[in-house]
């Protein structure tokens, strides 16, 4: 069964993230909102987790909160997506499972 995992909290919080990273299966989404969207800033040890190396999730970041943030995610490899996207990620995964 598939899970989207919602993460919102700073990357600050290290332990956080790399708990969440550790659960996670392959065929998971994670989807970054709110603080959690600076783990993409570039050259972060955040960044490097997320986007280093293969992986076996799909990531995504609400749009608004990267724009907000004046993150630029077009050279990342992150889906970006609106309100009404996100819902449809919730529909469509089996769970969701909110880090907060």
């Amino acid at each position: 069964m598939t899970t989207l995992h919602v993460l919102n909290a700073s990357p600050s919080n290290a332990a956080q993230l790399s708990s969440c990273l550790r659960l996670m299966s392959a065929g998971d989404g994670l989807m970054l909102c709110g603080e959690a969207v600076q783990a993409l800033r570039d050259g972060s040890a955040a960044a490097q987790q997320l986007l280093g190396g293969e992986r076996a999730y799909q990531l995504y970041a609400l749009e608004e909160d990267v724009l907000a943030r004046g993150i630029d995610a077009a050279a990342l490899s992150v889906t970006l997506v609106d309100y009404p996207a996100f819902v449809a990620l919730c529909v469509d995964y089996a769970r969701v499972n909110s880090w907060t």
